[in-house]
Protein backbone atom coordinates (compact mmCIF):
# COMPACT_ATOMS: atom_id res chain seq x y z
CA UNK A 1 0.00 0.00 0.00
CA UNK A 2 1.56 3.30 -1.03
CA UNK A 3 1.27 6.56 0.85
CA UNK A 4 1.27 9.90 -0.91
CA UNK A 5 0.66 13.23 0.76
CA UNK A 6 -0.59 16.24 -1.12
CA UNK A 7 -1.15 19.87 -0.15
CA UNK A 8 -3.44 22.16 -2.08
CA UNK A 9 -3.90 25.56 -0.46
CA UNK A 10 -2.76 28.60 -2.47
CA UNK A 11 -1.52 31.44 -0.32
CA UNK A 12 -3.19 34.77 -0.85
CA UNK A 13 -1.02 37.92 -1.09
CA UNK A 14 -0.27 39.94 2.02
CA UNK A 15 -3.01 42.40 2.96
CA UNK A 16 -1.90 45.93 2.23
CA UNK A 17 -3.76 49.22 2.20
CA UNK A 18 -1.87 52.45 1.70
CA UNK A 19 1.38 50.69 2.53
CA UNK A 20 0.31 49.29 5.90
CA UNK A 21 -1.45 46.22 7.29
CA UNK A 22 -5.06 47.04 8.12
CA UNK A 23 -7.04 45.72 11.07
CA UNK A 24 -10.47 46.15 12.70
CA UNK A 25 -11.33 48.26 15.73
CA UNK A 26 -8.65 47.84 18.37
CA UNK A 27 -8.65 48.76 22.03
CA UNK A 28 -6.16 50.05 24.50
CA UNK A 29 -8.12 48.87 27.49
CA UNK A 30 -11.69 48.00 26.49
CA UNK A 31 -13.19 46.48 23.37
CA UNK A 32 -14.23 49.53 21.37
CA UNK A 33 -11.80 52.45 21.68
CA UNK A 34 -9.30 52.92 18.86
CA UNK A 35 -5.69 54.06 18.76
CA UNK A 36 -4.10 54.35 15.34
CA UNK A 37 -1.55 55.98 13.11
CA UNK A 38 -3.76 56.00 10.00
CA UNK A 39 -7.39 55.21 9.20
CA UNK A 40 -8.89 54.07 5.91
CA UNK A 41 -12.46 53.11 5.03
CA UNK A 42 -13.23 50.16 2.77
CA UNK A 43 -16.49 48.75 1.39
CA UNK A 44 -17.63 45.17 2.04
CA UNK A 45 -20.17 43.39 -0.15
CA UNK A 46 -23.19 44.60 1.79
CA UNK A 47 -21.93 46.95 4.51
CA UNK A 48 -19.19 49.51 5.02
CA UNK A 49 -16.34 48.52 7.29
CA UNK A 50 -13.78 50.89 8.79
CA UNK A 51 -10.31 49.44 9.15
CA UNK A 52 -7.50 50.94 11.14
CA UNK A 53 -3.76 50.74 10.62
CA UNK A 54 -1.88 50.23 13.87
CA UNK A 55 1.69 50.89 14.85
CA UNK A 56 4.24 48.77 16.68
CA UNK A 57 3.00 47.76 20.11
CA UNK A 58 5.16 49.03 22.94
CA UNK A 59 7.34 46.45 24.65
CA UNK A 60 6.45 48.08 27.96
CA UNK A 61 4.14 45.75 29.86
CA UNK A 62 1.12 46.79 31.88
CA UNK A 63 0.29 45.68 35.42
CA UNK A 64 -1.50 42.60 34.10
CA UNK A 65 1.58 41.41 32.20
CA UNK A 66 0.39 42.33 28.70
CA UNK A 67 2.17 44.81 26.41
CA UNK A 68 0.78 48.32 26.22
CA UNK A 69 -0.64 49.55 22.95
CA UNK A 70 -3.42 48.86 20.45
CA UNK A 71 -4.68 45.29 20.30
CA UNK A 72 -7.56 43.01 19.30
CA UNK A 73 -9.46 41.26 22.13
CA UNK A 74 -10.93 37.76 21.94
CA UNK A 75 -12.66 36.09 24.91
CA UNK A 76 -13.18 32.33 24.93
CA UNK A 77 -16.04 31.71 27.35
CA UNK A 78 -16.79 28.34 28.92
CA UNK A 79 -20.54 27.74 29.40
CA UNK A 80 -22.27 24.87 31.26
CA UNK A 81 -25.10 24.64 28.70
CA UNK A 82 -24.68 24.44 24.92
CA UNK A 83 -25.73 27.44 22.85
CA UNK A 84 -28.64 26.85 20.47
CA UNK A 85 -28.41 30.08 18.47
CA UNK A 86 -26.36 30.12 15.25
CA UNK A 87 -24.20 33.08 16.39
CA UNK A 88 -22.79 33.54 12.89
CA UNK A 89 -21.46 36.78 11.43
CA UNK A 90 -22.15 38.78 14.58
CA UNK A 91 -18.51 39.28 15.65
CA UNK A 92 -18.72 40.31 19.32
CA UNK A 93 -15.09 39.47 20.24
CA UNK A 94 -16.16 36.24 21.99
CA UNK A 95 -16.46 32.53 21.31
CA UNK A 96 -18.46 30.10 23.46
CA UNK A 97 -17.09 26.65 24.31
CA UNK A 98 -18.35 23.88 26.56
CA UNK A 99 -17.24 24.41 30.15
CA UNK A 100 -16.29 20.74 30.30
CA UNK A 101 -15.70 19.18 26.89
CA UNK A 102 -13.60 19.01 23.76
CA UNK A 103 -11.16 16.56 22.22
CA UNK A 104 -7.81 15.47 23.59
CA UNK A 105 -5.22 16.56 21.02
CA UNK A 106 -2.46 14.00 21.57
CA UNK A 107 -2.07 10.58 23.08
CA UNK A 108 -3.41 7.19 21.94
CA UNK A 109 -7.04 8.36 22.10
CA UNK A 110 -6.46 11.90 20.80
CA UNK A 111 -7.41 13.39 17.44
CA UNK A 112 -3.80 13.62 16.21
CA UNK A 113 -3.60 11.33 13.16
CA UNK A 114 -7.36 11.01 12.86
CA UNK A 115 -9.66 11.78 9.94
CA UNK A 116 -10.71 15.43 10.09
CA UNK A 117 -14.12 14.67 8.59
CA UNK A 118 -14.85 12.18 11.39
CA UNK A 119 -13.67 14.00 14.53
CA UNK A 120 -16.08 15.93 16.74
CA UNK A 121 -15.93 19.70 16.15
CA UNK A 122 -17.29 20.55 19.61
CA UNK A 123 -14.87 23.01 21.28
CA UNK A 124 -13.04 23.34 17.97
CA UNK A 125 -12.22 26.85 16.75
CA UNK A 126 -11.68 26.67 13.00
CA UNK A 127 -9.29 29.29 11.62
CA UNK A 128 -9.51 31.10 8.31
CA UNK A 129 -7.52 33.99 6.83
CA UNK A 130 -8.96 37.37 5.94
CA UNK A 131 -10.29 38.39 2.55
CA UNK A 132 -9.31 41.74 1.03
CA UNK A 133 -9.30 44.68 3.46
CA UNK A 134 -10.53 42.75 6.48
CA UNK A 135 -8.76 41.35 9.52
CA UNK A 136 -9.77 39.74 12.85
CA UNK A 137 -13.43 38.78 13.07
CA UNK A 138 -15.53 36.12 14.81
CA UNK A 139 -17.55 34.55 11.98
CA UNK A 140 -19.20 31.85 14.12
CA UNK A 141 -19.15 32.30 17.89
CA UNK A 142 -20.66 28.92 18.81
CA UNK A 143 -18.12 26.16 19.44
CA UNK A 144 -20.59 24.15 21.53
CA UNK A 145 -22.32 22.69 18.46
CA UNK A 146 -21.16 19.99 16.04
CA UNK A 147 -19.85 22.52 13.49
CA UNK A 148 -17.45 24.30 15.85
CA UNK A 149 -16.65 28.02 15.83
CA UNK A 150 -14.98 30.00 13.04
CA UNK A 151 -12.42 32.77 13.65
CA UNK A 152 -10.86 34.96 10.97
CA UNK A 153 -7.27 36.24 11.31
CA UNK A 154 -4.89 38.18 9.04
CA UNK A 155 -3.19 36.05 6.41
CA UNK A 156 0.23 37.07 7.80
CA UNK A 157 -0.73 36.82 11.48
CA UNK A 158 2.17 34.52 12.41
CA UNK A 159 4.80 37.01 11.25
CA UNK A 160 3.14 40.35 11.95
CA UNK A 161 1.31 39.77 15.24
CA UNK A 162 1.89 38.37 18.73
CA UNK A 163 -0.79 36.85 20.96
CA UNK A 164 -1.01 36.95 24.74
CA UNK A 165 -3.30 34.95 27.05
CA UNK A 166 -4.50 34.74 30.64
CA UNK A 167 -7.03 32.52 32.41
CA UNK A 168 -9.85 34.09 34.43
CA UNK A 169 -12.99 32.93 36.21
CA UNK A 170 -13.35 30.57 39.15
CA UNK A 171 -9.92 29.46 40.47
CA UNK A 172 -8.94 25.93 39.49
CA UNK A 173 -10.42 25.86 36.02
CA UNK A 174 -8.05 24.44 33.40
CA UNK A 175 -7.91 24.23 29.61
CA UNK A 176 -5.48 22.82 27.02
CA UNK A 177 -5.43 24.63 23.69
CA UNK A 178 -3.54 23.09 20.76
CA UNK A 179 -3.01 24.38 17.23
CA UNK A 180 -3.77 21.70 14.62
CA UNK A 181 -4.14 21.38 10.86
CA UNK A 182 -4.59 18.64 8.27
CA UNK A 183 -2.63 17.08 5.42
CA UNK A 184 -4.25 15.25 2.51
CA UNK A 185 -3.16 11.61 2.60
CA UNK A 186 -3.95 9.35 -0.36
CA UNK A 187 -3.85 5.57 0.06
CA UNK A 188 -3.94 3.36 -3.07
CA UNK A 189 -5.27 -0.18 -2.73
CA UNK A 190 -2.62 -2.41 -4.41
CA UNK A 191 -5.25 -4.90 -5.52
CA UNK A 192 -7.97 -2.68 -6.94
CA UNK A 193 -5.90 0.42 -7.65
CA UNK A 194 -8.62 2.53 -6.04
CA UNK A 195 -7.26 5.66 -4.31
CA UNK A 196 -8.80 7.01 -1.12
CA UNK A 197 -7.89 10.47 0.17
CA UNK A 198 -8.46 11.63 3.74
CA UNK A 199 -7.59 14.82 5.62
CA UNK A 200 -5.33 13.55 8.40
CA UNK A 201 -5.14 15.72 11.52
CA UNK A 202 -1.68 16.90 12.61
CA UNK A 203 -1.64 18.60 16.02
CA UNK A 204 1.29 20.70 17.15
CA UNK A 205 3.73 18.73 19.30
CA UNK A 206 5.09 19.99 22.65
CA UNK A 207 3.45 23.41 22.20
CA UNK A 208 0.02 22.84 23.75
CA UNK A 209 -1.09 25.91 25.69
CA UNK A 210 -2.04 24.73 29.19
CA UNK A 211 -3.66 27.37 31.37
CA UNK A 212 -5.04 27.07 34.91
CA UNK A 213 -6.97 29.84 36.66
CA UNK A 214 -4.89 31.17 39.53
CA UNK A 215 -5.10 34.23 41.74
CA UNK A 216 -3.78 37.42 40.14
CA UNK A 217 -3.40 35.73 36.75
CA UNK A 218 -1.24 37.68 34.29
CA UNK A 219 -0.95 37.61 30.52
CA UNK A 220 1.79 35.50 28.95
CA UNK A 221 3.16 35.43 25.41
CA UNK A 222 1.60 32.42 23.66
CA UNK A 223 2.53 33.30 20.07
CA UNK A 224 4.44 30.05 19.50
CA UNK A 225 1.53 28.02 20.91
CA UNK A 226 -1.30 29.51 18.87
CA UNK A 227 0.18 30.94 15.68
CA UNK A 228 2.42 28.01 14.65
CA UNK A 229 2.19 24.23 14.24
CA UNK A 230 5.24 22.22 15.33
CA UNK A 231 5.70 18.93 13.48
CA UNK A 232 7.99 15.94 14.00
CA UNK A 233 10.49 14.58 11.49
CA UNK A 234 8.12 11.72 10.71
CA UNK A 235 5.24 14.08 10.08
CA UNK A 236 7.41 16.22 7.81
CA UNK A 237 7.93 13.15 5.65
CA UNK A 238 4.19 13.17 4.91
CA UNK A 239 4.05 16.81 3.82
CA UNK A 240 5.70 19.39 1.62
CA UNK A 241 6.38 21.62 4.63
CA UNK A 242 9.91 23.00 4.50
CA UNK A 243 10.30 23.42 8.26
CA UNK A 244 9.21 21.68 11.45
CA UNK A 245 7.67 25.00 12.53
CA UNK A 246 4.77 25.89 10.26
CA UNK A 247 3.04 29.29 10.35
CA UNK A 248 -0.74 29.55 10.23
CA UNK A 249 -2.09 29.35 6.68
CA UNK A 250 1.13 27.97 5.18
CA UNK A 251 -0.03 26.14 2.05
CA UNK A 252 1.69 22.88 3.04
CA UNK A 253 -1.17 22.18 5.48
CA UNK A 254 -4.92 22.75 5.39
CA UNK A 255 -7.85 23.23 7.77
CA UNK A 256 -6.02 25.06 10.55
CA UNK A 257 -7.87 25.06 13.90
CA UNK A 258 -7.49 25.41 17.65
CA UNK A 259 -8.47 22.34 19.64
CA UNK A 260 -9.88 23.48 23.00
CA UNK A 261 -9.94 20.76 25.67
CA UNK A 262 -11.75 22.44 28.55
CA UNK A 263 -11.89 21.28 32.14
CA UNK A 264 -13.80 24.04 33.90
CA UNK A 265 -12.05 27.19 32.67
CA UNK A 266 -14.72 29.89 32.44
CA UNK A 267 -12.75 32.56 30.59
CA UNK A 268 -9.61 32.64 28.48
CA UNK A 269 -8.64 36.14 27.37
CA UNK A 270 -6.56 36.52 24.21
CA UNK A 271 -4.97 39.75 23.00
CA UNK A 272 -3.41 40.18 19.57
CA UNK A 273 -0.76 42.90 19.16
CA UNK A 274 0.78 44.05 15.86
CA UNK A 275 4.56 43.66 15.81
CA UNK A 276 5.21 46.32 13.16
CA UNK A 277 3.76 48.17 10.22
CA UNK A 278 3.91 46.37 6.89
CA UNK A 279 5.43 48.19 3.93
CA UNK A 280 4.48 47.36 0.33
CA UNK A 281 6.82 45.37 -1.88
CA UNK A 282 8.38 47.60 -4.62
Amino acid sequence: MSLVATCAIVLAPALLTGGVLVAPAFSTGGNVSTTSTQTTTTAKTSTATTTTAVSLASVTTTGNGAPSGSHYNLNIIGVPKDKTAALTNNDGHRIFVQLVGGNTAGGPTGINGGDFSQISKVNTILLTHDPLNESFQVLDANATDRDGALFQLPMTVSTTWTVWARALGKPGGHADMTTCATVNVTVVDPTTGVATTTAEVLCSLDTTLSLTRTKNAKFQDVTDNLLFVTLSTTQLGLTTCLSATVALFDSCLQNYFWNYDNNGLKLLQLRFYPTSAVTPTP
